[in-house]
């Protein structure tokens, strides 16, 4: 079972987009857990769904840890040749920048707090006096907003 249960947690782990290396540290990860808690294992219905949830928690995590990479503006507008391209970018970005600032206040400082000084949803609540929960909310309704815009600025 063990060996089944591994390969479990393997594939969600590819499945979600962990490479093969990532994959096998959360296989591992997964089944220390299952170790952990093997005694308390009968009282799920489904060890598999518990082992696709574990591995689901652990690739979330380790992409939590990873540090993201960012491109400075040289190296995008190096990689652009023609000035067409260059305006069109320019463009985006004061798009974009418009479309932030008409965001509601506390969206587009949520969005600050999470995507540029990469706060937690917890430091994020304390800093703001609400509630994690809250955060979450807030954080989505923004980004769902952003995405309506650019799909409709896309269908022109």
């Amino acid at each position: 079972m063990a060996r089944t249960w591994r390969e479990k947690a393997f594939g969600v782990s590819l499945h979600y987009g962990a490479g093969k290396d990532e994959a096998e540290d959360i296989a591992q990860d997964v089944m220390l857990r299952l170790w952990q808690m093997h005694d308390e294992l009968e009282r799920f219905r489904s060890v598999e769904a518990v082992i696709t949830l574990m591995a689901r928690h652990q690739i979330r995590n380790h992409q939590r840890r990873k540090p993201t990479e960012t491109l400075d503006e040289a190296i995008i507008f190096s990689l652009t040749t023609s000035p067409h391209e260059e305006l069109e970018i320019k463009e985006n970005e004061e798009w974009l920048t418009q479309k932030l600032q008409q965001l509601p206040t506390t969206q587009r400082t949520l969005l600050y707090m999470r995507q540029v000084e990469r706060r937690t949803h917890e430091e994020i609540a304390t800093l703001l006096g609400i509630e994690t929960t809250s955060v979450s909310t807030l954080l989505a309704r923004a980004r769902r907003t952003l995405l309506e815009e650019i799909k409709q600025r896309n269908k022109i």
